[in-house]
């Protein structure tokens, strides 16, 4: 069915507590607890671990934490200090099972770190597939899901000159940003303008750094030519419309998986949109632009949808494949690459942090510049409190979710 504009995949404790609790809801399994110990301090998690009660095996080991935050103060400049400071994380302690909400003793910040009083965190599908062991990166349990962040800037190393205390920032971390603080290095969080709230800061540096390298450094998208995105009323895909509409002037075909996501992706810029639960995909996009295809497009369902929106392509067509929401990973027909001269591309937009961190900094620099310009304006589909991360993870699990997720930890 075409109509005029995805298919996604799938309370808090005091000072002196006994643990953590899980939060509320689930999205798989039974609920667990913390153990009874935890390690002293992480090697590079960005936080140290759970505190249990001083009365339970793990107690001595909290209170050395705690200890080492004070004696290592001096690293820091604007330290927090105090024993009995705490901060409430949401932590994966086992995998495939609810999420708890625990309390947690800082660490020191290194020379060259921040620590961020984080206000929003992004929820995104990778967060949901680290806590199921089913993601590349697996990070050591315990931990802290969360890789996206808006907050102002609590301490900085001595080392730190990039930013000062007091400023509004956008960051990115490994795993430790769903939480009430976090830590992480200097040259990867970025100054908030002014005229954008910390709220609307927080839906860029995933969906909007992927968006933009997508479509800017890997396809090439030039003005005029039309680019096809599915799961398009999700986050990324909104985040795809939006730069593709209203930055690089380029016509979009939004493919989705109900009217409901099709008509909002036209509300948000799209030129056309195709319910592909309805039909071929393929032939609902010749109907669409004739049988010369498409320049680009940006699959994020992969299987069938991916081999629809490869064989809807133009000559010398794009097509960057950006995950695989729906589940199933196609393989890519070689003799189609060759005879329309196409490219098959992936975009694994976090690996850019390592490999090519300009390239990585520029994607996220260019999103801040354009929403301070006002060309482009995220949507946020809904926000969750931290103690209701079991129920945002469902949310976004189930396909619910249009536009970004957040969880507001304050």
């Amino acid at each position: 069915m075409i109509t005029d504009s995805p298919k996604g995949t799938p309370g808090p404790e005091g000072p002196g507590s006994t643990g953590a609790r899980t939060a509320r809801g689930g999205f798989g399994g039974s609920p667990s607890s913390l153990p009874g110990a935890w390690p002293a301090l992480p090697g590079s998690s960005g936080h140290a671990q759970a505190v249990p009660s001083r009365d339970s095996p793990g107690g001595a080991m909290a209170a050395l934490i705690c200890g080492r935050c004070l004696s290592r103060s001096r690293l820091c400049r604007g330290a927090r200090q105090g024993p009995g400071r705490l901060y409430r994380a949401a932590i994966c302690a086992e995998l495939k099972q609810p999420l708890v909400v625990g309390e947690v003793a800082p660490r020191p910040v290194l020379p060259h770190e921040v620590r961020v009083d984080v206000h929003f965190c992004g929820v995104n599908f990778r967060d949901i597939l680290v806590c199921s062991g089913q993601y590349q990166e697996k990070p050591h349990l315990p931990f802290t899901p969360g890789v996206e962040f808006s907050g102002t800037i609590l301490e900085t190393g001595t080392d730190v000159s990039t930013v000062k205390e007091g400023d509004r920032v956008i960051g990115v971390s490994q795993f430790n940003a769903m939480a009430e603080e976090c830590i992480t290095d200097q040259k990867t969080v970025w100054q908030i303008p002014e005229n954008l709230s910390l709220q609307e800061a927080a839906t860029l540096p995933v969906t909007y750094g992927t968006a933009i390298l997508a479509l800017e450094h890997r396809a090439r998208t030039q003005p005029g030519e039309t680019v096809l995105v599915t799961a398009a009323a999700g986050a990324t895909g909104l985040a795809v419309i939006d730069v593709a509409t209203n930055v690089l002037q380029a016509k979009v075909i939004a493919a989705a998986g109900s009217d409901e996501k099709c008509k909002l992706a036209m509300q948000r810029g799209a030129q056309f949109s195709v319910n592909y639960s309805w039909g071929s995909l393929k032939e609902a996009v010749k109907q669409l632009v004739g049988s010369g295809g498409v320049n680009v497009a940006i699959d994020m369902v992969g299987g069938d949808v991916f081999l629809e929106a490869l064989r809807s392509l133009a000559w010398e067509g794009r097509i960057v494949v950006l995950g695989f929401a729906g589940g199933n990973i196609a393989s890519v027909p070689a003799n189609l690459l060759l005879l329309k001269n196409i490219s098959a591309m992936g975009l694994y937009w976090g690996r850019y942090q390592l490999q090519n961190f300009p390239v990585f900094s520029k994607s996220l620099h260019s999103a801040l510049q354009y929403c301070h310009q006002g060309c482009i304006q995220p949507y946020i589909g809904k926000v969750f409190k931290l103690e209701e991360v079991n129920d945002a993870f469902l949310h976004v699990k189930q396909r619910r979710s249009t536009g970004k997720v957040l969880l507001s930890l304050k």
